[in-house]
């Protein structure tokens, strides 16, 4: 610490050159904000920060002053709280009055704050907004008349994902954010990450549901209907339900599925081990035999679709796989339904996924053959959450289950997924087996864990070093690529994600959740493959059946036509 500054007549300990609100953070005492984002440069224009500032006329904005020794800071005086109040009545002047069917009810920043000011009245009425609700992505609804410009989404869009689908258009008080010339987002760059609601303070954005058309079909005697859940959905839940954050609820999520209605409940992990026994062995057919390097993963439908506008040239370095989820869709309505003398078109494949982007993949023309779509809707972690009080399921008190068989077993590999760098470990620990013959005794590559928008490692296999990167954050790939064009060749694989920490962090996560409940996510899969007994999805034995009895091999012609795909130029209409 640098020097102390004085806080409502405290004296508390500064850094030089950080903010005001930082310091206050460090001290554990809260200012309310809107557009401020950490680790973002700040750009003070909510003004919901404000302080007093001894020897200063005017408010101080916390998030973008910064310190100085001797500074007297008043963070609640009469004349802060005023002020803070006067700008959520006029943010509310307009707002729509529907918070009881609003999306975000009970977890709006607005609405918090308006309980936190004593905001009862409306002193200030403004003329309301009209806005049409745009309804035409295949993953996000957009409400303009509930947005209060604070900005996020624009930052998050353009400066993490690289993207800049939306931005502010207009001027004056006809400002809004939205996309070029204010045309449906299916028309714009979007891809679909969902970063953007993560970050909306209010309902202006939210997912397109799913569960409706879910709930139907669990009443239609008629279908059988399957579900699957991704590996990050177990670790993902507790939270929301009083518990600690990061412990593992697979058992009770079996059973809660099971109480729901779905007739058989898999684990997307089981197919996690599939993409890296398909993965691994493209990944060695290209070092061998020519193929384009270095190879990228194609997990993440949100990467896909920005690869496809972004970074057309890099298309064949894509990987061919299926995502885990569209793969194990297509095993549902093939080998499953097969076994179970089932027809496929009385199944109902449901997916429950951490990502919305998996909402736009799910409906791509590659992923139907023949009239038959590998998966037919998807939940997001938040959709199960309310499902699940919905059907009035209590997970504190439920007797867990396993998921159905032959499905069902995974390697702690597979449920590795769900960390940014999950799949790049997974990945290495296949590869080296099936290069040397032998397993990768120190199994765990720390180089490529953790939180990092950006690792690489260097890996011997048998004398030939392996160069491995891991990057989340699209804008982040996107400069990886550069240096691939500029002529980089020590990098032979790369696995992308487009949210920050990988689908523990995905767009379809609980909104709200603070950086340690997604750090505990993250343990909990490490500490999941610390303790299973089956590390390496090569060892799953239930794959292993799979190749013997259906796909053959790995590459081979049933694996292709089942769990790879191909991707198309996508020219961005606007």
């Amino acid at each position: 610490m640098d020097f102390t500054i004085e806080v409502n007549n405290k004296k508390i300990e500064a850094n030089k050159g950080e903010t005001i609100l930082t310091a206050l953070n460090r001290n554990g005492i809260k200012v309310p904000t809107l557009c401020y984002m950490k680790d973002m440069f700040p750009t003070g224009s909510c003004r919901m920060c404000v302080v007093e500032v001894d020897g200063r006329k005017d408010l101080i904005t916390a998030c973008s002053e910064p310190v100085y020794e001797g500074m007297k800071i008043k963070t609640h005086s009469q004349r802060v709280i005023e002020s803070r109040k006067m700008i959520v009545e006029l943010l509310l002047s307009n707002h729509p009055d529907d918070c009881l069917y609003c999306e975000r009810n009970r977890n709006c920043e607005l609405q918090g704050l308006a309980d936190l000011l004593n905001v009862n009245e409306r002193r200030i009425s403004g003329k309301k907004n009209n806005h049409k609700i745009d309804q035409s992505s295949s993953s996000i609804v957009r409400d303009q008349d509930k947005c209060i410009l604070c900005g996020r989404c624009v930052r998050v869009c353009e400066e993490i994902e690289g993207v800049s689908a939306i931005d502010y258009i207009n001027r004056g008080s006809k400002t809004v954010i939205g996309t070029a010339y204010n045309k449906g987002l299916n028309t714009s760059s979007c891809i679909n990450c969902g970063q953007c609601i993560m970050v909306c303070p209010t309902g202006a954005l939210h997912e397109k549901p799913h569960a409706p058309e879910i709930e139907s079909a669990l009443e239609d005697p008629e279908k059988t209907v399957v579900v699957q859940y991704a590996p990050a959905i177990s670790v993902s839940i507790a939270e929301e339900f009083g518990l600690q954050a990061g412990k593992d609820m697979i058992g009770a999520l079996n059973a809660a599925l099971r109480k729901m209605g779905f007739n058989f409940v898999f684990d997307t992990s089981f197919t996690a081990d599939l993409t890296i026994m398909e993965e691994s062995a493209e990944l060695i057919d290209r070092i061998q035999n020519g193929g384009k390097l270095p190879m990228l993963t194609s997990c993440c439908p949100a990467w896909v679709k920005y690869a496809e506008e972004f970074q057309m040239d890099m298309l064949e370095n894509v990987s061919s796989c299926k995502s885990p989820q569209q793969m194990m869709g297509a095993l549902i309505k093939s080998y499953f339904a097969d076994k179970k003398e089932i027809d496929p078109k009385n199944i109902y494949s449901v997916s429950i996924m951490p990502c919305i982007a998996k909402k736009f993949e799910q409906q791509r023309d590659e992923m139907t053959h023949d009239g038959i779509t590998d998966i037919d809707a998807v939940l997001t972690t938040r959709e199960l959450v309310k499902m699940i009080r919905k059907y009035g399921i209590d997970l504190n008190n439920i007797e867990p289950e396993i998921a159905d068989s032959p499905l069902g077993m995974r390697s702690s590999a597979g449920k590795m997924f769900g960390a940014s760098g999950g799949v790049m470990e997974a990945a290495i620990r296949t590869a080296y087996y099936k290069l040397t013959g032998e397993e990768l005794i120190h199994f765990r590559i720390p180089e490529v864990r953790g939180f990092e928008g950006r690792k690489e490692a260097k890996i011997n296999i048998n004398g030939m070093e392996l160069g491995v990167a891991v990057v989340s954050g699209l804008k982040n790939a996107a400069e990886l690529m550069e240096e691939i064009r500029n002529g980089r060749e020590d990098i032979h694989f790369i696995e992308v994600m487009a949210c920050p920490g990988g689908c523990i962090n995905g767009g379809g996560q609980i909104i709200g959740s603070d950086d340690e409940a997604v750090k505990a996510r993250m343990m909990c899969l490490y500490d999941i493959d610390e303790k299973d007994s089956v590390k390496f999805s090569h060892k799953n034995p239930y794959i292993l059946e799979l190749y013997d009895k259906f796909l053959g091999v790995p590459l081979g012609h049933k694996s292709h036509e089942l769990l790879h795909t191909s991707y198309q130029k996508r020219e961005v209409m606007l």
